[in-house]
């Protein structure tokens, strides 16, 4: 605070240096390199990687919230990867809460292979786990989702869903590992449980989608970096 009480930086001076860096893609860099020290350090298990999507509520309209359904509130649809060890693998995928996840699903390989090629590492052949059969309607079980999947030279790990069908339609089944399902609720259930620890993320407040997703690439960053915290 200065002689007559105010504050030596004015809080719009932080959000323009925010949207800056935004702009600039310093977050996303920053976001990188955690990922980079992560695979130096043989802490990324991508063998197996587990996607799946949640709804964040949002206070304000903003630029893209829709109403879900499924969830009763307004707020934006998200959909993230991570490994074996609940490492977060590449940025998010937001839109509309109505939007399905399903197709925000086919977006998700180029950005993985686009991470994937700036630190280094290898996807071909890993397995990518997604929940497929929820009650009676599929989420991810889709022919569409498997060929892009399939065309990334990765495998599909999605349960099949019976959508309603009093007897299984005949033809040949997929491949379907469930100990790797298992998996998935202490991994990417944990990660979104890590994300609601982050108060600016649990309610969203940004006007501007962009903005709210620089707060969840910062906030994904410091859940790869928690290993270097411990004592």
């Amino acid at each position: 605070m200065t002689a007559r009480g105010r504050p030596e930086i004015h809080y719009t001076r932080l959000y323009r240096a925010l949207r800056r860096w935004q702009a600039d893609g310093c977050i996303d860099r920053v976001f990188a390199g955690s990922v980079r020290k992560l695979h130096v350090d043989g802490r990324f298990d991508l063998s197996v990687m587990h996607g799946d999507g949640t709804t964040m509520a949002a206070n304000k309209s903003g630029d893209n919230p829709g109403y879900s359904g499924h969830k009763h509130l307004k707020g934006t649809k998200i959909v993230a990867f991570c490994g074996r060890h609940r490492n977060v693998i590449a940025p998010s995928i937001a839109a509309a809460g109505q939007r399905n996840p399903s197709p925000l699903l086919r977006d998700a390989p180029p950005k993985l292979n686009e991470m994937a090629r700036a630190i280094g590492m290898a996807l071909r052949g890993s397995t990518v786990s997604l929940d497929g059969a929820v009650g009676l309607d599929g989420v991810y079980d889709y022919r569409a989702n498997r060929r892009a999947i399939f065309n990334w030279n990765m495998r599909p790990n999605i349960p099949e869903s019976r959508r309603d069908r009093e007897t299984p339609k005949r033809r040949r089944r997929w491949h379907f590992d469930a100990a790797i399902f298992e998996e998935r609720f202490r991994t990417i259930e944990r990660v979104f449980a890590r994300e609601d620890k982050f108060r600016r993320l649990l309610l969203r407040f940004e006007w501007i989608s962009q903005v709210h997703y620089a707060f969840r690439t910062l906030a994904h960053t410091l859940i790869n970096l928690r290993h270097y915290c411990r004592s």
